[in-house]
């Protein structure tokens, strides 16, 4: 080996000493970063010596599109867990205090107190404030559906926005990684914007992918919409002001294609957009629809003479069976009633007392309404619970129903959860960076650095031996 070949296989070691140690000073500095994937410099066999020749990314892509898969599951059954939560709290909280069930029981306790001391007006006045209470309850809970209805549809607005904006990013992290690709330069820090984007994409839609020639990526919702082809898909939606019982959200479109609702309380919706639709559309007009049918029951059970009596709800007559959109938003006491607590006791709404004479003992209205609460009547099959039922039970399933749904979802939630964990784990495992490794590759980096060094000042010595022999 001539003096001048030994140089230049040294200034090569140099080089590849260079490289690799920024390749690991990038990994160390990217060590917390969840959306950067480890760098290796590969050497291959040259004229000149070994010298880096690619610089690989460690990647894994069936780990990466399970956990682009689980981000959208877990994304979605947050949510829905979410609103259910909120839900929840508006009706009280783990006992769910304010919820028209438990007031329908204490206004049952305070007729039943009534009727057995008839002529205390103090007890009379309890229960008409006891029947308020129920109204307000129902008031209040069919609002909070409501707004948990407009809430949702106004992140429906923003999550969109924020989808369109990702997709549009995307379209720049596709170009650069297809570009860089057909040119043969590092693609690498594309390929980490590009499946970082794709992560952020999946939690708001749920989306599948597939790669073509130059790494050129393609998206699907996982209905099989395209929602990017070498330039991103129209993502539309047309927001609503304001909701009450009988409005209907409008829908989400990808290139013109609906995107499905979530169902069930193990939600199928893969990302918060069907999520978010499932609570707006589905699980809102539920719960609501329930609340209706228990204010039509009051209604009908406290009616006089074919009119609406203890209870009134805005409108003339009695309701037939069947859900009655809003009537929770307005049932109300009768006017008279607060004016007179005593005719819950002798009747008269209807403009006929039961108790002309004033009788002071008199309880058949009193008795007959507390035992029409616990006599079966329709209900709407519609709103998901027994068509044949007390209305006592009828509010107690109510709330049963909005409970076993809540803890189903929390369950889910808690295991896709867990699921995407381990799955993020693995990937890490694969495509992550490890202190311990970097920190042992830059001690060997460390001992070739020396190497060279070594062999950089022997050449030096021959040099300056031969130099002096010439002389």
């Amino acid at each position: 080996m001539s003096l001048s070949s030994a140089i230049s296989i040294a200034q090569q070691a140099f080089s590849n000493t260079a490289q690799q140690t920024a390749i690991v000073s990038k990994n160390i500095a990217n060590a917390g970063n969840a959306d950067y994937s480890r760098r290796l410099a590969l050497l291959g066999s040259t004229a000149n010596g070994a010298q880096v020749v690619s610089i690989y990314r460690a990647q894994n892509e069936a780990l990466l599109k399970q956990s682009i898969a689980g981000m959208g599951e877990a994304s979605g059954q947050a949510r829905l867990r979410e609103g259910l939560e909120l839900m929840k709290s508006a009706l009280g909280g783990n006992n769910y205090e304010t919820a028209p069930s438990k007031l329908l029981a204490d206004f049952r306790n305070s007729l039943q107190t009534f009727a057995a001391t008839p002529g205390n007006k103090s007890i009379a006045a309890t229960a008409v404030s006891d029947a308020g209470d129920l109204a307000d309850s129902l008031n209040k809970a069919s609002r909070s559906v409501q707004d948990m209805r407009e809430n949702a549809d106004k992140e429906i607005a923003l999550e969109v926005d924020k989808l369109n904006g990702l997709l549009a990013e995307f379209e720049k992290a596709n170009n650069a990684v297809k570009a860089a690709t057909a040119q043969g330069t590092d693609p690498n820090d594309a390929l980490d914007e590009r499946d970082k984007i794709l992560k952020q994409v999946s939690e708001i839609v749920g989306i599948s992918t597939t790669t073509r020639g130059n790494n050129d990526t393609v998206i699907f919702t996982t209905d099989g919409t395209v929602l990017f082809e070498n330039i991103p898909r129209s993502v539309t939606f047309a927001s609503q002001n304001t909701y009450d019982a009988t409005t209907v959200g409008n829908k989400i479109y990808v290139d013109g294609v609906p995107i499905a609702a979530g169902t069930g309380a193990d939600t199928t919706a893969k990302g918060k957009l069907a999520a978010l639709v499932q609570l707006r559309d589905d699980v809102g007009p539920k719960f609501q629809s329930q609340l209706d049918e228990i204010a039509r029951g009051l209604v009908t059970l406290f009616q006089e003479g074919g009119q609406p009596g203890l209870f009134t709800w805005g409108s003339p007559g009695i309701p037939p069976v069947g859900i009655v959109p809003g009537m929770a938003s307005k049932i109300t006491v009768n006017a008279l009633a607060k004016a007179n607590p005593l005719m819950l006791r002798d009747g008269g709404f209807d403009g006929t007392s039961n108790n002309p004479t004033g009788n002071a003992g008199y309880t058949d209205l009193l008795d007959g309404f507390v035992n029409k609460m616990g006599e079966n009547m329709a209900f709407d099959p519609l709103s998901g619970l027994d068509s044949s039922s007390n209305i006592m039970n009828f509010a107690t399933s109510s709330v049963g129903w909005l409970e076993q749904f809540r803890k189903t979802a929390s369950t889910a939630d808690d295991s896709k959860q867990a699921l995407l964990s381990r799955t993020a784990e693995a990937l890490s495992k694969q495509t992550g960076v490890s202190i311990d490794e970097e920190l042992s590759l830059l001690l060997d980096l460390e001992q070739s650095y020396k190497a060279s060094a070594k062999l950089v000042s022997t050449v030096d010595a021959m040099m300056a031996a031969l130099m002096e022999a010439v002389r």
